[in-house]
């Protein structure tokens, strides 16, 4: 008797089972997800062989719709200060969701200053922690080491969207993010991350490639 509803419930589970793997597979293949990080890479090629006609300016402004769709700067805040962000008001969870946005791109558009014929290519994707897809890529500059650079992506109501970047395919840069505004939070309170933030932006702005660490 035991062995029949063994065999019952096998055959239950098994058109189940097989629905939800494939589900799990198409998710992993979802080109859209490719899409996000291949438009992202044409972007960083276009500024880059425009970088020095553009100016940091121009590059801000190239850069400031094309990260905004690439990336959830909502969840990336929210991941980068961990269990705080629930003690923070509406207000402030918009302010820090607006200054990592600002942080971002004046990242980008502070360390794309050049051109010297590098170029993007994807290699690879799976599937990651909680409904996540990890893309992986490299940099390859001429007579020097490629640099592995993988993004991890979730899916939402505007599609699949980076929520991490990994440098060298270990060093997560929203792990980075929260040791250091961890640090801040403990010593500064809120406010004090804002204009820690602020100063880093004006940095970008006004000395391009050389501001400390976002």
């Amino acid at each position: 008797m035991r062995a029949v509803l063994l065999l019952r419930a096998r055959a239950l589970l098994a058109p189940l089972l097989g629905a939800f793997l494939l589900a799990t597979a198409s998710r992993a293949e979802d080109p859209a997800a490719r899409a996000t990080v291949e438009r992202l890479d044409a972007a960083y090629l276009d500024v880059m062989k425009n970088a020095v006609k553009l100016g940091y300016a121009g590059r801000f402004a190239k850069f400031e719709p094309v990260l905004s769709k690439s990336f959830d700067f909502a969840a990336m805040a929210r991941l980068s200060v961990g269990g705080r962000w629930k003690d923070f008001t509406p207000a402030q969870q918009a302010k820090l969701t607006e200054t990592f946005g600002k942080l971002s791109v004046a990242t980008h558009a502070g360390r794309f200053i050049g051109y010297s014929g590098e170029r993007f290519e994807i290699v690879g994707e799976e599937p990651s922690a909680q409904g996540t897809v990890l893309v992986r890529t490299r940099v390859v500059i001429p007579e020097k080491d490629a640099v592995q650079l993988d993004y991890r992506l979730h899916p939402g109501p505007d599609g699949w969207r980076i929520i991490d970047v990994f440098m060298n395919g270990t060093v997560s840069e929203l792990a980075l993010r929260r040791s250091e505004y961890s640090a801040v939070l403990d010593r500064d309170g809120f406010d004090g991350l804002i204009t820690a933030l602020d100063g880093k932006i004006a940095d970008f702005a006004t000395k391009p490639a050389a501001a400390s660490n976002p």
